[in-house]
């Protein structure tokens, strides 16, 4: 007579199909796993390649950017040495047109200098020629000072050595003329604010 017990035991045990592989169940099991985590392996290297031509892509634009601020620093620097050139032309051509006012204004006092210096003295007594020579001098002087000259004669003024030269010295019997001037031997002259000779002068010393 047969055993029903040990029939019904050998129906209980499971399919190993059914239940799957050993595998499955072992722990730490590579496939399981990585398919758990939901990343398989070819999207984790799509995602590699993916930031690896991000990175080239960010170098490729910041190449272009330094090539931009290179060439507008060279623009620059080629727009101030013309400027600076520019600036230094027009200085000089400034100077060249202020002298040429210059001697534009002198040029009749010239002509009349030149006439008195070509008289025939046989014919032209001593008067005309101091009175021809003073009117030359007035109006060279004229033309001079609308150019910006002043003449330094400073008889009775008080001794200033930005302006004077002393060329020798004189004694008073008066404090209160002590370091005035007394005679000049040469006028001195300023052009705008530029001293172009001093006065060359004779100054007065008291001595107690």
């Amino acid at each position: 007579m047969k055993n029903p017990r040990k029939k019904s035991a050998q129906q209980e045990l499971p399919e190993q199909d059914a239940m799957g592989s050993e595998d499955d169940f072992a722990p730490g099991g590579s496939a399981r796993s990585t398919q758990a985590d939901g990343v398989p392996p070819s999207e984790e290297s799509a995602s590699a390649d993916a930031s690896g031509e991000q990175s080239v892509d960010s170098d490729t634009e910041a190449t272009p950017d330094l090539s931009s601020e290179q060439e507008k620093y060279l623009r620059l620097a080629a727009e101030y040495d013309n400027y600076r050139k520019r600036s230094a032309r027009e200085r000089s051509e400034a100077g060249a047109r202020a002298q040429a006012d210059l001697v534009r204004q002198m040029v009749e006092g010239l002509d009349d200098l030149a006439r008195f210096a070509h008289v025939d003295p046989s014919t032209t007594d001593a008067e005309t020629i101091v009175q021809g020579v003073d009117m030359v001098e007035k109006k060279i002087m004229k033309a001079l000072s609308s150019a910006g000259l002043r003449v330094i004669n400073p008889v009775g003024e008080t001794f200033d050595p930005a302006l004077h030269e002393a060329v020798a010295t004189e004694p008073t019997s008066a404090q209160e003329d002590d370091h005035v001037v007394a005679r000049v031997y040469q006028p001195g002259y300023v052009f705008n604010t530029q001293l172009i000779r001093p006065a060359r002068v004779v100054v007065k010393q008291w001595n107690g």
